[in-house]
């Protein structure tokens, strides 16, 4: 049987190299700065930029003024296209997109929160071997589902792929099986959010809880959001994931984006600082973890290589991002069945243009 990469003959920025119509940019910030560079690298010109009308307040952007949708329309009428340049898992701006893209033509273009190129069509074809290697791994046919959704959006940029194959976040709870005493690891805990919502989503009474966030502003709230917890059974830690315990320079941009920093990429001194990392087998001294949770800005495949030891022993359950760089997707999981081969694989996506959220869980 194909697969059914076989069956895409084009990719996003390849259409809009020839499709003659005005491309608007639709939100301001890094997203929009990335794919304008992607578009001058492929000569094809950037017309307006827009923004939501609650957003537009005359100023600028990239040296073009912020428009709405309503004067975009007037200017081109239906001869253009909308690149959607931000992300949101926010229902209500999400069905604004969706309502947009019902009378315009429009799209969000997939660019890596991390690291270079781009994932395109010559891409996936140089890697087709790889990722078809991981769609005939997992576990079940929504794993399929979401699989080949998430690689067909991210050569189209077309987010009804998306739309279709996104489930709840609460999904994870029964994938996981989470049982009553779980040691519970957070890598890239950021603020604690994501382990209250564990917690409140399964009402468990977890054994012991790790954590680790190396932004300093994020630790200090994880602490206090933490507190009542107790010492005995947290243990936190003002570091970051990695695969050896070393110190390296990181971006502190704070939010959840701080991240670790390419070599030499220090242009703007403040913003950097140098952090340690550690490996969750020395954080863990050889005790057991039964969950591992990994959202660590790019630095997953690290993280996994930190916990080997962790995960040949114990085989804990993971939860891991794979939509920071062009290779997640196939890469980890990949890394995890060669370190245990005993772990079933499931892929699913949950709401968030661009892609986003989308999470690998192995048991």
């Amino acid at each position: 049987m194909a697969f059914f990469l076989d069956d895409i003959t084009t990719d996003l920025w390849e259409y809009l190299q020839g499709c003659g119509k005005k491309i608007v940019l639709y939100g301001m910030g890094d997203g929009a700065e990335k794919i304008k560079a992607v578009l001058d690298e492929r000569g094809a010109a950037v017309s307006d930029v827009m923004a939501s009308d609650d957003f537009v307040r005359g100023q600028s952007f990239l040296g073009y003024r912020v428009k709405r949708l309503s004067e975009i329309e007037a200017e081109h009428g239906d001869g253009f296209v909308i690149l959607v340049c931000f992300g949101t898992q926010i229902p209500e701006v999400a069905e604004h997109i969706c309502k947009i893209a019902e009378t315009h033509e429009l799209y969000a273009p997939n660019v890596p929160v991390v690291g270079d190129g781009l994932f395109d069509l010559e891409y996936a074809r140089a890697n087709k071997a790889e990722l078809e290697k991981v769609y005939k791994m997992l576990a079940d046919e929504q794993s399929r589902r979401v699989f080949e959704c998430v690689v067909r959006y991210k050569l189209s940029g077309d987010i009804k792929y998306l739309r279709e194959c996104e489930t709840p976040a609460e999904e994870k709870f029964d994938l996981l099986n989470i049982g009553t005493e779980e040691i519970v690891v957070d890598l890239g805990a950021y603020d604690g959010d994501t382990l209250v919502e564990f917690l409140n989503g399964t009402s468990m009474q977890f054994k012991k809880l790790y954590a680790m966030e190396p932004d300093n502003r994020n630790y200090r709230k994880l602490k206090r959001r933490l507190y009542m917890i107790g010492s005995a059974l947290l243990e936190a830690y003002n570091v970051g994931a990695w695969d050896e315990d070393t110190t390296i320079t990181f971006n502190m941009r704070a939010g959840r984006s701080s991240s670790a920093a390419s070599a030499g990429n220090h242009g703007r001194a403040a913003r950097y600082r140098d952090i340690k990392m550690m490996k969750t087998d020395t954080m863990l001294r050889g005790e057991p973890a039964t969950y591992i949770k990994m959202d660590v800005e790019g630095a997953e495949e690290n993280a996994i290589k930190g916990a080997r030891e962790t995960i040949t022993a114990y085989r804990p359950k993971l939860n891991i991002a794979v939509y920071h760089r062009n290779e997640d997707m196939f890469r980890l999981p990949l890394l995890i069945a060669e370190i245990n081969k005993k772990y079933k694989f499931y892929l699913r996506h949950h709401p968030y243009i661009p892609d986003w959220d989308t999470n690998l869980y192995c048991v």
